[in-house]
C-alpha cells in the first residue's frame, strides 16, 4: 500500500459522484437495484464516521427515457424538460433507498449563478454543513431546468469539484463504468496501461483521455478537471468503477482502487477555494513579464503598472482573469475597478489615480488575498 492510498484511511468527508452510465440502465430508467448497493456501502461508511455528499447525474437521462427519446436531444429547452421530468423520479428513488435505513436525503440544485455569487456562496456552503451537521445526506444536481447554456456547469464532474471546496470535503469520488484512467481508451485498446496514481493537474494525462458517453456530458478529461479543481484545496481525486462490488469500503481502507490522483498543493483559505473554484470570468487583464513573476513567484499583488491590455466590460469586485505576455492563463481574482476605470489606469502607479479617476479606492488592481493562481 502507497504511503498516498494509507492517507485515505484519515479521510471522513466525501464527495461522491455518480455517473449517469452507472445510474440509468443505458438510458431505459433509473438502476435502483445499483443505487441499492451504493447506498449501503454509504450507509456502512456512515456507520464509521464517514461524512457522504452524493452528486448524482441521472435526471437528464431518466426523463429521456421517461418521455420515451431514444437519443439524447440537443435543444436546450427539450434538455431542461427532460430534466425536469426525471429529476422527480431520480430524488425519489434516492430518498426511497435511504429510508431503508432511516436516513434522510436532501435535494440540492445549483447553477453556476450561486457558486459565482459570493454571498449566495456562502449560503449554499452554510446549507450543506449544516445538513452533515444533522446526519442528512445532500443529494447535489446541477438545477438545468432552469440554467441557460451560459450558465452550465458543462457536467456533474466540474460541479462534483466545486462542491468539495463547498463543504471543505477530504477526498473527492468520481465513480464512472471505467477503472480508471488507462494511458488509452480500453474498450478500443485492451492492451493500454492501467494509471494506479498520478499527480492531479498534470497535463500530460489530458493525452488519456477519452470522449463522454451518449447519456451524460462528462468524459475522463471532465474529471481530471475535476481533480486538479479539488487538489487546489489540498484534496486527492479517486476515480473508480462504480461496477465494482464494495468500491467504496476499498477506497476507504486504501486498498489498490481505481486511479488515485495526488494533491501537491496546500489547502487554500475558504475565499481562495471560492476564486479556485469559479470556470466564469467577466474579463481579462493582459500582464507583462514583471508582473507575471511577482505573482507566480512571490505572492504579491497585482498593480495597474504591470497590466498592459484589459478586456471585458466587468464591473468592480467581478472575477478577471490574468494572463502572461503568452497569453496563459496564471491567476484570476476580484477586480477592484471596473473596466472603464482600470482602461485609464493601466500602466500607472497607484500615486495617479486620484488624478486620473478624481478618487482612490485602492492601491491594488487585485489584492492577493482576493487573487489565486492557477
Amino acid at each position: 500500500m502507497s504511503e498516498s492510498r494509507e492517507k485515505l484511511k484519515q479521510t471522513r468527508r466525501w464527495v461522491v459522484k455518480l455517473g449517469s452510465a452507472l445510474l440509468t440502465n443505458e438510458g431505459c430508467g433509473l438502476r435502483v437495484d445499483s443505487m441499492d448497493a451504493w447506498v449501503k456501502q454509504i450507509h456502512a461508511l456512515r456507520e464509521k464516521g464517514y461524512e457522504i455528499v452524493i452528486v448524482s447525474s441521472g435526471a437528464t437521462a431518466e426523463g429521456i427515457s421517461r418521455l420515451g427519446w431514444g437519443n439524447r436531444p440537443h435543444a436546450v429547452h427539450k434538455l431542461q424538460a427532460a430534466a425536469a421530468v426525471g429529476q422527480m423520479g431520480l430524488v425519489k428513488a434516492w430518498e426511497s433507498c435511504f429510508q431503508n435505513y432511516n436516513i434522510h436525503t436532501a435535494q440540492i440544485l445549483l447553477t453556476h449563478e450561486v457558486i459565482s455569487n459570493r454571498e449566495r456562496y456562502l449560503n449554499a456552503r452554510s446549507t450543506l454543513r449544516t445538513l452533515l451537521q444533522l446526519g442528512v445526506v445532500p443529494i447535489v444536481n446541477e438545477n438545468d431546468t432552469v440554467s441557460t447554456e451560459e450558465l452550465r456547469f458543462g457536467d456533474n464532474d466540474t460541479l462534483a469539484g466545486m462542491v468539495t471546496h463547498l463543504v471543505d470535503a477530504d477526498l473527492l469520488v468520481l465513480l464512472t463504468d471505467q477503472e480508471g484512467l488507462y494511458e488509452a481508451d480500453p474498450r478500443r485498446h485492451p492492451q493500454a496501461k492501467f494509471i494506479d496514481e498520478a499527480i492531479a493537474g498534470d497535463k500530460t494525462l489530458e493525452k488519456y483521455a477519452g470522449e463522454g458517453g451518449a447519456l451524460g456530458r462528462g468524459g475522463m478529461l471532465t474529471k481530471l478537471k475535476a481533480a486538479s479543481m479539488a487538489a487546489k484545496s489540498g484534496v486527492n481525486t479517486v476515480i473508480a468503477s462504480g461496477l465494482v462490488p464494495d468500491v467504496l469500503e476499498q477506497i476507504a481502507n486504501g486498498e489498490l482502487c481505481g486511479t488515485l490522483l495526488c494533491s501537491n498543493q496546500k489547502a487554500l483559505t475558504a475565499r481562495k477555494q471560492w476564486l479556485a473554484g469559479q470556470s466564469q470570468i467577466s474579463g481579462t487583464l493582459k500582464i507583462d513579464q514583471g508582473a507575471a513573476d511577482m505573482l507566480s513567484q512571490q505572492g504579491k499583488s497585482l498593480l495597474a503598472v504591470g497590466v498592459v491590455e484589459v478586456d471585458g466590460d466587468f464591473k468592480r469586485g467581478e472575477i478577471v482573469a490574468c494572463v502572461d505576455p503568452q497569453g496563459k492563463e496564471i491567476a484570476r481574482g476580484l477586480v477592484n475597478y471596473g473596466a472603464s476605470e482600470t482602461h485609464k489606469i493601466i500602466g500607472q502607479h497607484s500615486d495617479k489615480f486620484e488624478q486620473l479617476l478624481g478618487y482612490v479606492d485602492s492601491a491594488e488592481l487585485i489584492h492577493r488575498d482576493d487573487l489565486v493562481l492557477l
